[in-house]
């Protein structure tokens, strides 16, 4: 095949629907490759447009013309100018190479001293980063960010403690361990780990179902011995804090930090703005002095509400007495091993709150690295939050992420680095070994009262749902079943609940993708929709058809329906018909050969007698030159019929729609834009394949365009190429299909590329 012209203009007579099958050379094109243009007596125009050196002349002459000219002149000369190119020939001038496949496998264990300084400052960037500390301008910020941090800290982690089902001098230590070891291993400049409420009312969901206060009821009196509850319900938090740790440090170090990437922006402020309503209700009883056993599981929270409404109803807001703190005991306290018999139980848990808190954790870091212009790395990140509860579980901590409120407030107090972490750390170690007593009077109401005003971030997080409803619909559907799931079914099934149906709502939108009839823009390569563009006409005998989603097992049968219904014509049907009148032809054909053989033995097998009486001579030989000529009329039919599907089996390997009666496609090509392809499995080179062979049976050729290279990749690994469709039916653009298809009505038998195997 000759180099052709691919323009943005048709041809005038496929622009008319008719003409000759040779379109002229448009204007301002080459019309051969590039590099076998001459140059000779090229004006600087032409030299330009093929890249002679004229055309540094011309750049610097357009320099000195004046800014409006020289612009005009760039769009009047704005030009490509190229040949027609398939798959086979782009592949030949871009001297395409398949890549070949990096083992890196292989560096993991490469030794060499640049080799493991570098993993050093990787897995722990305190090393990179703190020598290099500006102490003039950055220590003083970092002082006043830690100090402000802290202030915070101490009655959060107190009240925190309370949502955990813990002592509150539980929260103040994990307010101390795990802040001072993500001050070690993490790559985030900005956000406060330490206890946060949407990980405490986990934990406490967590501890009051598996040791809830009716197993602790005394038989004497009936009271609650609060000391042995206290004690199982901190060694299962401690436990599920390192399970916690264990998840995350094995997930970053596989780097499996994009596990996040599927819990979406809408889906995880669904999920805070239901915890946060959880930990409100939860602290109810705080406030107003109430005495009501805690309950967990689905419809926990109904159950609160109902018993709330019961106490107001029968008149228990009098009280006797106030609920305070209690003993905060001065120091620290020895570390205990994790008790592997609760491992089984608590597993599903923990991974529940180590992606929930990853996700909160990497989500407030990447919005802070890019409003200051550094780079968070989430693999590192799942390490160090993961070593933060596995060393705080060991020392009696439950499981942390990140605060929203306290990261805010270290940012806008002037911290730039995590020393304002090191420094409220340690300003809480101070309050655990000598100051802890001056709170324990304090009452639980007051911090209740805390947790609620450090609620009001997340609850206004609520207005999501009217800038969604005009935004996007889909992502207000993840948020609402997000709520309503978490609401209703407790923390960890209604997360699980929110990732099934955001996949399946992924899955659904893949099957329901735009499906649309392309049409060229006026003197453009450009194709657009003909139901959304009013200037994008249709070629004349080419069909192009576009899917706004790639094409897999889950949606191959509905992107070959959608095809054929947009085509305009029933394909099925025809094919049927088509079959169906094929059968009938053989079986005329087959009934006219025996007709044919009986007429030929008995011509063979009559003797004709001669008599005397010439009447009897007359009429024997009057009825044998009947028979000869009855004989006659039927061998030729035989013939017509033999000869007519002799020569549409050169066409179309069978007799044509037309020879058959039937009506023919409005279009003899169907060019398939496949540029929204980002992969193909082993259905949809089926289906590709069907396609082709539905589409030739009603006589119209297929041809592809626009595929990218990782995909025409996978469908050579997956045979898609053979004798019958080759890569010069795989286009490098849709204009170039158009081009060729026009160029080519109808598949010639002697180009063998384009001959029909069905």
């Amino acid at each position: 095949m000759g180099p052709s012209e691919a323009s943005g203009r048709l041809p005038p007579e496929a622009r008319d629907g008719g003409g000759s099958r040779r379109a002229p050379r448009p204007r301002g094109l080459c019309a051969e490759p590039l590099e076998r243009r001459p140059r000779a007596g090229l004006g600087p125009r032409e030299a330009a447009e093929c890249g002679g050196a004229p055309a540094r002349r011309q750049r610097d002459t357009q320099a000195l013309l004046p800014v409006p000219q020289a612009m005009e002149l760039r769009k009047r000369d704005y030009h490509v100018e190229r040949p027609l190119l398939n798959q086979e020939q782009l592949e030949e001038l871009g001297c395409w190479t398949s890549a070949t496949g990096t083992r890196q496998w292989r560096t993991w264990f490469q030794c060499s001293h640049a080799r493991a300084r570098a993993l050093l400052f990787q897995h722990l960037p305190v090393l990179a980063w703190l020598p290099r500390y500006p102490l003039r301008d950055w220590l003083l910020g970092d002082l006043l960010a830690g100090l402000s941090v802290a202030i915070m800290q101490l009655p959060q982690g107190l009240a925190y403690a309370l949502l955990a089902g813990l002592p509150p001098v539980f929260g103040l230590y994990s307010s101390f361990y795990p802040v001072f070891v993500y001050f070690l291993f993490g790559t985030s400049r900005h956000i406060s780990v330490g206890t946060f409420a949407v990980m405490s009312v986990m934990v406490g969901s967590v501890t009051e179902s598996l040791a809830p206060d009716e197993n602790f009821l005394q038989a004497v009196n009936s009271t609650i011995d609060e000391a042995t509850r206290d004690a199982t319900r901190v060694e299962l938090a401690s436990t599920l804090s390192v399970l916690v740790g264990l998840f995350q440090v094995g997930l970053g170090l596989v780097r499996f930090g994009f596990v996040v990437t599927y819990l979406s922006e809408p889906l995880v402020r669904g999920y805070t703005t239901a915890a946060s309503v959880q930990v409100f209700v939860s602290q109810l009883k705080y406030v107003f002095g109430l005495q009501l056993s805690s309950r967990s599981g689905p419809l926990s929270l109904i159950y609160l509400i109902g018993a709330t409404a019961i106490s107001y109803g029968v008149g228990l807001k009098h009280r006797f007495g106030v609920d305070i703190v209690g003993n905060i005991p001065a120091g620290l306290v020895p570390p205990a091993a994790p008790n592997p018999q609760l491992f089984a139980s608590l597993v599903g848990y923990a991974f529940t709150i180590a992606v929930v808190g990853f996700a909160i954790a990497i989500s407030l870091g990447k919005i802070f690295a890019l409003r200051h212009g550094y780079r968070v790395d989430s693999n590192q990140e799942l390490v160090a939050l993961g070593l933060s509860n596995l060393i705080g579980g060991i020392f009696q901590c439950f499981p942390v992420s990140c605060s929203m409120s306290r990261s805010l407030v270290q940012e806008g107090a002037g911290g730039n680095t995590q020393v304002a972490g090191a420094v409220s750390s340690l300003f809480i170690l101070i309050i655990i070994v000598k100051l802890g007593e001056l709170f324990r009077d304090l009452p639980k109401a007051v911090l209740a009262a805390a947790i609620i005003v450090n609620l009001k971030g997340m609850l206004m997080q609520f207005t999501d749902i009217p800038s969604l409803w005009k935004s996007n619909r889909m992502d207000l559907l993840i948020w609402l079943v997000t709520f309503v799931a978490t609401i209703l079914l407790n923390l960890d099934i209604g997360l699980a609940v929110a990732v099934v149906f955001s996949l399946l709502l992924v899955v659904v939108r893949t099957q329901l993708p735009h499906y649309s009839v392309l049409g060229q823009v006026t003197d453009t390569d450009i194709y657009q929709d003909v139901a959304e563009y009013s200037e994008a006409r249709e070629v004349p005998g080419v069909k192009v058809f576009r899917s706004s989603a790639t094409m897999y097992f889950a949606n191959a049968e509905l992107y070959s329906d959608a095809l054929k219904q947009r085509c305009g014509i029933d394909v099925d049907h025809l094919m049927s018909q088509k079959k169906k009148r094929l059968r009938k032809k053989e079986q005329k054909l087959k009934r006219l050969q025996k007709t044919l053989q009986k007429q030929t033995a008995a011509s063979e097998g009559t003797s004709v007698s001669i008599h005397v009486n010439t009447s009897v001579r007359d009429m024997e030989s009057n009825n044998v030159e009947d028979s000869k000529a009855q004989q006659a009329s039927t061998g030729n039919e035989v013939e017509d019929i033999a000869a007519g599907g002799q020569e549409d089996t050169k066409a179309s390997n069978g007799s044509t729609l037309k020879a058959l009666g039937l009506p023919q496609p409005h279009f003899h090509s169907l060019v398939l834009d496949l540029s929204a392809l980002s992969f193909v499995d082993t259905v949809c080179i089926k289906s590709l394949k069907n396609i082709f062979r539905d589409f030739r049976e009603i006589e119209v050729e297929v041809y592809l365009a626009a595929c990218h290279t990782p995909v025409v990749t996978q469908l050579e690994a997956g045979h898609f190429f053979d004798a019958s469709i080759t890569k010069q039916h795989l286009f490098a653009s849709v204009h170039d299909a158009v081009l060729f298809a026009l160029q080519h009505p109808k598949s010639s038998p002697a180009n063998p590329v384009l001959m029909t195997k069905l």
